[in-house]
């Protein structure tokens, strides 16, 4: 029975890479040249390129943490602010400060909401200061995280990555430094998220297969 059953299941994983095979580099998914340096080891990296005042990236949220949910283990996902103008890099700024005092999970979807649903205007410190308070986190550490030299470096960093990864709006996301896509690209958020799954199997069999 056992036997019947993993047959059964290497079938549909089969036919599952074999319904996805049809994703053409060029079409629904860029190659990166220069590939770009990995930070997750054994696992393939996953990047989503984003910006608060996206309403895109607010739309693609829930699918997001809906893929969270199931995505191959193999898979590690992380998040990195896009930076092109001065409102983007404020946001870039507040969440490597959320980052940094630990409260990413409490104020993500949250600021989220409120810029697009709320159609708040938090855009400058003193009104994501106020934010952060009413999450229950203290202005003066959200001010002190804000400003910090580590949120400078990180921010900074995510500059360049903006450009080294060739992102030219949001959201795009990156795997394994080698393959760029957008929902633009793929056709739907969910494509998008099944062309992520179809690459990093592809780069899960190149690395079980060195």
């Amino acid at each position: 029975m056992y036997r019947y059953l993993l047959t059964g299941l290497i079938i549909a994983s089969c036919a599952a890479i074999h319904a996805e095979s049809n994703f053409e580099p060029g079409t629904h998914y860029e190659v990166i040249t220069p590939a770009q340096p990995t930070k997750t080891g054994d696992k393939i990296e996953v990047i989503e390129f984003f910006w608060y005042g996206c309403q895109h990236c607010f739309t693609l949220e829930p699918h997001i943490k809906a893929w969270m949910g199931s995505k191959a283990p193999y898979i590690e996902f992380m998040r990195i602010p896009a930076v092109f103008a001065d409102n983007w890099e404020i946001h870039a700024r507040t969440y490597y400060a959320a980052q940094k005092l630990g409260v990413l999970d409490t104020i993500h979807t949250p600021l989220f909401e409120a810029l697009h649903l709320r159609k708040r205007p938090l855009f400058t410190e003193d009104a994501l200061a106020t934010f952060f308070a009413e999450l229950g986190i203290g202005e003066n550490q959200f001010r002190q995280a804000f400003n910090s030299f580590a949120v400078d470096t990180k921010t900074r960093q995510a500059i360049s990555a903006t450009w080294d990864y060739g992102v030219d709006g949001v959201p795009t996301m990156i795997t394994n430094g080698k393959y760029r896509s957008s929902a633009r690209r793929a056709g739907s958020y969910e494509e998008l998220l099944n062309v992520v799954n179809y690459l990093a199997a592809k780069e899960h069999k190149s690395g079980v297969e060195e």
